[in-house]
């Protein structure tokens, strides 16, 4: 086996990174936080020492206000600390210092105060299909999105929220109630998410007032069916909100209808069962049954039915006692008279 040797020589222009901030921070922190602190760790040793908020958004293709948040989360962290009166100077653990730039009279805080406009042709070309207002909410979302879910999220969780707001052109507003509506839930999966998000586009939900119109029947609908079923104090499974979405979106039966079914399933079988109340719907779907009334309609021919075939089977008993085992033998005749004048001879 080859042997692999690494060997690490301090350059010029070399930036040393302590494993101390790999081990213990950059697990933790957003890529976009990593990203700032690295540019001005590279930059700490500058001859001129400084950097503006907007040069650091443009290099890194963010926005001002992203920047700021970064700066402020590693002052959290005790990683960074800057002036942000007098734009004194800034220094890290690595015990180097960047002077903030004149440019910039102040750092506000992301909760409170905006931040400075940003003017810079390189900040305009950054996703040049959305303006500025719609980068800035979309990167607002992203951070509002790690507070729901309470982690930092991941390249494929920032790609599939991409895909909401350009692919399905959801808003931001909708995307956040979206993530707080599975949350809340007990989803935090982003593939439950997206589930969701795609069950929204093919219901042609565009705001959040429809959404939660949307939600709010669905609840109902799955809560209704657990109760006709006794069954209390949980959520319905996913397994079991699929049949429920498939009998009210797919069958296209309102909510009293599925709670007959669910009705006649416990005085039928005395348990709850998914299954057996698909099969009495399948039933009704394939005649035609779109209100109560077609039911009893069904109902009332089925117990006609039942009497004509329980009338005909009276007529029928007397003949039916002719078929027996000792049908298959021939009948005799017999000549009594012919008999009684042997019995006297």
């Amino acid at each position: 086996m080859k042997k692999l040797t690494l060997t690490n020589h301090a350059q010029e222009k070399t930036t040393v990174l302590e494993n101390e901030f790999i081990d213990h921070y950059m697990a933790e922190a957003n890529g976009e936080y990593v990203k700032v602190y690295l540019l001005l760790l590279r930059h700490l040793n500058n001859s001129e020492g400084c950097l503006s908020v907007s040069q650091i958004a443009d290099m890194l293709d963010d926005t001002e206000k992203d920047v700021i948040r970064a700066l402020n989360y590693w002052k959290k962290q005790g990683l960074l600390d800057y002036d942000t009166g007098e734009l004194g100077a800034a220094s890290s653990t690595e015990k180097a210092a960047v002077k903030p730039p004149d440019a910039v009279p102040d750092i506000p805080d992301p909760a409170g105060g905006a931040a400075a406009p940003d003017t810079s042709s390189a900040a305009q070309n950054i996703q040049p299909y959305r303006n500025r207002k719609e980068r800035e909410e979309f990167k607002e979302l992203l951070f509002v999105a790690e507070q729901y879910l309470g982690k930092t999220l991941s390249a494929t969780d920032i790609d599939t929220i991409t895909y909401f707001y350009d692919t399905l052109h959801m808003s931001t507003d909708l995307i956040e109630y979206l993530i707080e509506y599975c949350v809340e839930n007990g989803h935090r999966s982003m593939h439950y998410i997206q589930k969701v998000a795609l069950s929204w586009a093919e219901q042609k939900i565009a705001t959040v007032t429809e959404a939660k119109a949307s939600t709010i029947l669905y609840n109902k609908n799955c809560y209704s069916v657990l109760n006709a079923y006794g069954i209390k104090g949980r959520v319905p499974a996913s397994s079991e909100i699929a049949f429920i979405r498939r009998w009210n979106e797919e069958y296209g039966f309102s909510l009293d209808i599925i709670l007959e079914a669910c009705s006649r399933t416990m005085n039928t079988i005395h348990q709850p069962s998914f299954d057996y109340t698909e099969s009495i719907l399948k039933s009704w779907l394939a005649k035609g049954v779109r209100h109560l009334k077609d039911v009893e309609a069904l109902d009332a021919e089925y117990q006609l039915e039942k009497e004509r075939k329980k009338k005909d089977a009276k007529t029928a008993a007397p003949s039916a006692g002719k078929n027996n085992k000792f049908n298959n033998f021939e009948g005799r005749n017999y000549d009594m008279n012919d008999l009684e004048r042997k019995l006297v001879q």
